[in-house]
């Protein structure tokens, strides 16, 4: 599907919606975003109506640095009036909140007794009443939809410890290791599993849990990120499908095979109804009548950024097949390149079964898509519903197409989640909720511009542009060029607490934001270009976009600066001996600076193996990424480097950090290294975060300005 803004209202049938409530009512704002208010600001999410649709739950999350925490409350929201009412306290902290299948009451998880338990309560917050008391706590739930049985995921220890083979050294710390994954993400592996499991739920009294992968040293969900959107209730409550990995050791550690398992409770058989696909499948949904599954499948296999396809299956064949052996037929891809070549995200089945509704980045913003199964013609079946320079993402739905409304997140580079109200017949948006006007009603905001940049293969790159408050074109202004992580992770328009765009151009700095090659949202093959080549054409785009904007009289060219983190950290490490003395000061956050000694000590190796083209001892082809290695280009750094890394980040390791420091103190270079012991890829803790934006922004006041 090959969409533009012409296109767009032609196939959502309205008028591209601009508009959002303005927080700054004021004709002439008296303050500009600082650090301070950027920890006031409530954090909107999971938006859930309830089953008659006139009723919203959802949640706020707010931080305190003083005490360096954060809670979570639930609020419920009704439509019609706008009233909203408050239904957990700050000390509950209640996380995973739902409405009950009946709509009669709300259940959520809170450690209010320890560990992670179930709890239940009124609509109205009244009457609450511990559910599951599940040893070592509960990760994730769901109710099936007669209430008469919950399943839920809980760690079971199945690998043994050092103390476990030898009783008589039970102070000893080691760990005997025989195969790779034995760290993912920020955690050592602690022996255990996730499983999944289901237990009898009798007049609100939760029974012991049935192991649905009894001794299987597998996950679900999919460690660490994966969330209950992994296992779901067939609409008879007969059967659950969920998705798993079924791996371990180093082969889990190369491979991105997950599978789609069914579970039948009067068989007690689990059937892999996706095993010819040898790529991601995940998050399994069952349509209203029971008929269909549907799932997200990547093709590739041990490409984590592969597109994201939204597949289903016709089920019936497993119905009549019983207990005798089921062939499996192939399951029918929905989206793909040749209709909708983007990726797909959230996604949730209408009602009546009839629609698809699924967000995509698309064009540096994320929009709401429906997949209307009624529209005869299959190439117009693919409907926008969203339009303009904004990120939709987590949503709940009630009814149809033609009668229903979407409540949805919805966020700009200039303005933090709310809530907002989608009528799906007329496409009309409202906004719902207002979490943020007073922090934000008097700070102005900079002007955010798109910009089309001709590349060095004459493509079109969109880039986003932020000007600082009160922009003055006759001045000139300290420049950033901010380079985007993942590798293939969409640029959008994204409110980021720690990559604050609004906050650097508070700060007085014109940001540029390109959307180089590797990012999805542009189609497949612009996707696919970074490929094994990390040094080529996606550092040409950079080069490119911080080129084009210097053609502005108020870009001051003696004054530009390059920022990222992951992969936009290698690529400041690059560009720090690449750049033809384009920049006066570096920022890198937990990048790649050498990529042999990355390759030896990161975990995920399917990510590594792809995105090389293979290990560094087996390369053929040059140039290559390990070619391109940051480290291979230091004799050429010029200009002053803040070097940022984590102890607990283990998809880039410290090493990497120290490395690129050592080698700016040996050269010379001026340099500081800002060191965090408990935070892992990311900053999350809030003082670790003031101190970061701090430490950032004193960086470029004594390097840039």
């Amino acid at each position: 599907m090959k969409l533009n803004l012409k296109s767009i209202c032609v196939l959502a049938g309205i008028t591209a919606n601009l508009f959002f409530v303005n927080y700054n009512v004021k004709a002439q704002p008296v303050q500009t975003l600082t650090i301070e208010k950027l920890w006031q600001l409530g954090r909107v999410s999971e938006p859930q109506l309830s089953a008659d649709g006139k009723t919203v739950l959802y949640s706020v999350r707010h931080y305190d640095v003083k005490t360096n925490k954060s809670t979570n409350i639930y609020y419920l929201l009704t439509l019609a009036t706008g009233q909203k009412k408050q239904i957990t306290t700050p000390e509950v902290n209640a996380f995973s909140a739902r409405f009950t299948p009946d709509g009669k009451k709300i259940s959520y998880l809170c450690t209010k007794s320890g560990d992670a338990q179930i709890w239940e309560m009124n609509i109205d917050g009244t009457e609450i009443t511990q559910l599951s008391f599940v040893r070592g706590g509960v990760s994730g739930y769901k109710y099936s939809p007669a209430m008469n049985k919950i399943a839920y995921t809980a760690d079971v220890k199945l690998d043994n410890e050092v103390k476990d083979l030898y009783p008589d050294l039970d102070k000893c710390n080691a760990r005997i290791i025989d195969g790779l994954f034995y760290r993912h993400w920020d955690s050592w592996h602690d022996y255990a599993y996730s499983h999944l499991f289901v237990a009898d739920l009798t007049y609100g009294v939760m029974g012991d849990g049935k192991d649905l992968m009894q001794d299987e040293k597998f996950d679900c969900p999919l460690q660490p990120h994966g969330d209950d959107d992994e296992f779901n209730w067939s609409p008879d409550g007969t059967r659950i499908a969920y998705n798993s990995r079924k791996q371990t050791g180093t082969a889990e550690a190369i491979s991105t095979n997950s599978d789609i398992y069914l579970y039948n409770f009067s068989t007690k058989q689990t059937i892999n109804i996706s095993a010819s696909n040898k790529g991601y499948d995940k998050n399994p949904q069952f349509t209203p009548d029971g008929k269909k599954i549907f799932w997200q499948s990547m093709e590739g296999e041990g490409n984590e950024s592969d597109l994201n396809r939204l597949v289903y299956l016709n089920i019936d064949f497993i119905i009549s097949a019983k207990d005798k052996p089921v062939t499996l037929k192939p399951f029918s891809v929905l989206t793909s390149r040749n209709n909708f070549d983007y990726p797909i995200e959230n996604f949730l089945i209408s009602n009546d079964g009839k629609v698809v509704y699924f967000t995509a980045p698309y064009q540096g913003t994320k929009q709401l898509f429906a997949y209307n199964f009624d529209v005869k013609k299959e190439t117009e079946r693919i409907k926008i519903i969203t339009v303009g320079d904004w990120d939709y993402g987590a949503f709940s739905v009630n009814g149809s197409l033609k009668s229903g409304r979407v409540v949805i997140n919805k966020m700009s580079i200039s303005m933090p989640a709310e809530l907002f109200e989608i009528d799906l017949q007329t496409g009309k948006e409202k906004q719902i909720t207002f979490t943020n006007k007073d922090v934000l009603n008097n700070v102005a905001m900079g002007e955010v511009r798109k910009r089309m940049v001709k590349t060095t293969d004459s493509a079109d790159m969109l880039a986003w542009v932020i000007y600082p408050p009160n922009f003055d074109p006759n001045k000139k202004y300290p420049t950033l060029l901010y380079c985007q992580g993942g590798p293939q992770s969409a640029l959008t328009q994204f409110f980021s607490y720690r990559w604050n765009f609004e906050l650097m151009a508070a700060n007085g700095y014109i940001v540029i934001a390109p959307n180089r090659r590797g990012m999805p949202g542009h189609g497949s093959d612009w996707n696919n270009q970074i490929t094994g080549d990390y040094g080529g054409q996606c550092m040409r785009d950079y080069l490119s976009a911080i080129d084009d904007l210097c053609k502005e009289s108020y870009v001051d060219k003696d004054k530009l600066g390059a920022v990222g983190a992951s992969f936009g950290g290698f690529s400041v490490y690059w560009l720090a001996g690449n750049h033809n003395k384009r920049f006066k000061t570096f920022i890198a956050h937990c990048g790649m600076f050498n990529m042999e000694s990355w390759y030896g000590t990161t975990e995920e190796m399917f990510f590594a193996n792809h995105d090389n083209k293979g290990p560094y001892w087996s390369q053929t082809s040059h140039p290559n990424n390990f070619d391109a290695s940051p480290h291979k280009f230091v004799q050429n750094w010029d200009a002053p480097m803040l070097v940022i890394h984590n102890e607990k980040d283990f998809r880039v390791p410290l090493g990497q950090g120290m490395e690129a420091f050592t080698a700016a103190q040996i050269k010379g270079i001026p340099s500081r290294f800002l060191y965090f012991p408990d935070e892992n890829h990311w900053v999350t803790k809030p003082q670790n975060s003031v101190l970061w934006q701090r430490v950032f922004f004193d960086w470029l006041a004594r390097s840039l300005k």
